[in-house]
């Protein structure tokens, strides 16, 4: 008996682990939530809410490269409706120039990692790095309401 509860336990468990992996609208979420808490720490620094940080800075930017690179896949066309998504669906339409932003997104963050030395250069790529954020943003997500 306690062996059959056990197994049961086991594969239930891997069974919740598998349609976490296999859930693009949950797993683009959470990474966005994640580039969230970055977004507002670089915004507590630019903003002198928090001191400056060199460590906390390159990990703003390594978010947004992080980002940059895994979220073109977390949007297949299986993803279009469900689970609240505010993806809209000009994201499948221009595939192309979305998964081009995510690209832009992820170099010139790689690029402001090796840019960023102090609270000044940190300021002017922060500036300019989260501009990719706000612009994929007005054209491809609903607009909160």
């Amino acid at each position: 008996m306690v062996r059959t509860v056990l197994a049961v336990a086991v594969v239930a468990l891997a069974g919740t682990a598998l349609v976490a992996q296999t859930d693009p609208i949950k797993a683009r979420k959470d990474l966005m939530e994640a580039n969230g808490k970055q977004s507002k720490a670089g915004n507590d620094m630019v903003q002198g809410k928090q001191p400056f940080n060199l460590d906390a800075a390159k990990k703003v930017f390594a978010a947004f490269q992080e980002a940059g690179e895994k979220e073109p896949a977390l949007f297949p066309d299986t993803s279009k409706t469900g689970g609240k998504t505010a993806a809209l669906p000009a994201i499948w339409e221009n595939k192309a120039d979305f998964d081009a932003r995510f690209a832009k997104l992820a170099s010139d963050s790689k690029a402001a990692i090796e840019a960023t030395k102090d609270l000044d250069t940190f300021k002017a790529q922060f500036t300019e790095v989260t501009k990719n954020c706000g612009g994929c943003h007005q054209v491809y997500r609903k607009k909160e309401t």
